[in-house]
């Protein structure tokens, strides 16, 4: 006989299995689509084009495999666990290699487990990779709360330090007494929140999004640190609607998320120039931008729909970047950072993020590089260059 507590926390293997009538419903809403007016302008300044969309729902309708990706993730070690009340879903790939290092990876939004998953190869088999057996990692890769086959809270409180406390505990039930952590976007906030929790048995963090620099002015006395200001403040005025509609009426947009995947996708799309040109470009000129294939689209545009967590998603913006979470955070400031920090910037990410902003934000940076090529979405975009990264932050933890 097993006790409440017990089953609580069990693991419990998971396995991904859509009924076609989900598909067929999927695309007859996709064919039913009320399409807008085409843009006054040439370029996304008024929103995503329609051309973008109308080529993306063609090749939703009639030409994309929902099967391949749902095979490819059947093809994983998945699980779920129940956490503080929420079911986690996460991927947990062990490597062949002896002594690799634990490491659990952290998505963003708009993205899922999905775009990570290009990642694993590289990461827990570097040999295979043009790296070495020394660089292995076993690789934990849990799907945010409300996101993907992560359960959906029913409570309050679900923002990125609660997330991080539960990341903790996924680790100690695997049993894990050392390990790192990494994060982009949303799973930066998440990897962030880990650093100052520090919890026991974490040594080093890796992001690839500075998220402190959200939180107020940064230096601005040399060029870079300039031109990265700049860039954030262009981003503020002029592309960061999602982020305030998520933060503060993430319900509002969920009703057209639920109903209408067209809405989903050009939601999830509207994201930053980087992202939305190379994404266009795939879907328009069938030009893809490394890892940033039609398919590799819509296997994550198709996940949050089949799962119906457009509005949950959403609310995890309220939760960590709402009025009452900046309140909160401005009234209780969190510890520093003591962990050792590594951190590489993406010619593409919204911003490029100067050296001496990490060292202002962080008092233990062993790493900091700028890559050559890749964008918001690293991983997903060029897992090789990405992984090669994660590699060279954390060699000198092992």
């Amino acid at each position: 006989m097993t006790t409440t507590a017990e089953t609580a926390t069990e693991i419990r293997t998971f396995h991904v299995e859509i009924p076609e009538e989900d598909l067929a419903e999927m695309r007859r809403r996709i064919a039913a689509t009320r399409w807008p007016s085409k843009e006054l302008v040439p370029d996304r300044s008024q929103g995503v084009q329609l051309e973008t969309m109308q080529a993306l729902a063609r090749y939703w309708q009639t030409d994309y495999d929902w099967r391949k990706a749902e095979a490819k993730l059947n093809a994983l070690p998945q699980f779920t666990t129940e956490i503080d009340g929420v079911d986690i879903h996460f991927i947990h790939v062990k490597s062949a290699h002896e002594d690799a290092l634990p490491l659990i990876m952290t998505h963003g939004w708009p993205g899922s487990v999905i775009e990570l998953l290009e990642a694993i190869g590289p990461l827990t088999d570097p040999t295979a990779h043009g790296g070495v057996a020394e660089d292995a990692f076993d690789l934990v890769l849990p799907s945010l709360p409300g996101y993907g086959y992560s359960g959906e809270p029913t409570d309050l409180g679900w923002d990125v330090g609660r997330t991080g406390q539960a990341w903790a505990e996924l680790m100690r039930r695997l049993g894990y007494s050392r390990y790192v952590a990494q994060g982009g976007d949303v799973g930066a906030g998440v990897t962030d929140a880990m650093g100052r929790q520090a919890p026991e048995g974490l040594v080093g963090i890796h992001t690839n999004l500075l998220v402190t620099a959200l939180g107020g002015p940064q230096p601005a006395d040399t060029d870079e640190e300039r031109a990265a200001a700049d860039a954030i403040t262009t981003f503020r005025t002029s592309g960061s609607g999602y982020f305030l509609e998520q933060a503060t009426r993430p319900q509002t947009i969920g009703y057209a998320m639920l109903d209408s995947p067209v809405a989903l996708a050009a939601w999830m799309l509207d994201h930053d120039t980087d992202s939305y040109e190379k994404i266009s470009r795939a879907f328009v000129d069938g030009q893809p931008s490394g890892n940033l294939t039609r398919d590799h689209i819509l296997d994550n545009i198709t996940l949050y729909w089949l799962t119906a967590t457009g509005a949950s998603a959403a609310r995890s913006y309220w939760e960590s970047y709402g009025v009452a979470a900046v309140a909160t955070a401005a009234a209780h400031a969190p510890p520093e950072v003591s962990l050792p920090v590594g951190f590489t910037t993406f010619p593409g990410e919204i911003w490029r993020t100067p050296r001496s902003w990490v060292e202002h934000s962080y008092p233990n940076v062993i790493y900091f590089n700028e890559a050559d090529k890749g964008g918001h979405f690293a991983a997903w975009e060029e897992p090789e260059v990405f992984s090669a990264e994660v590699r060279a932050a954390f060699r000198s933890l092992r």
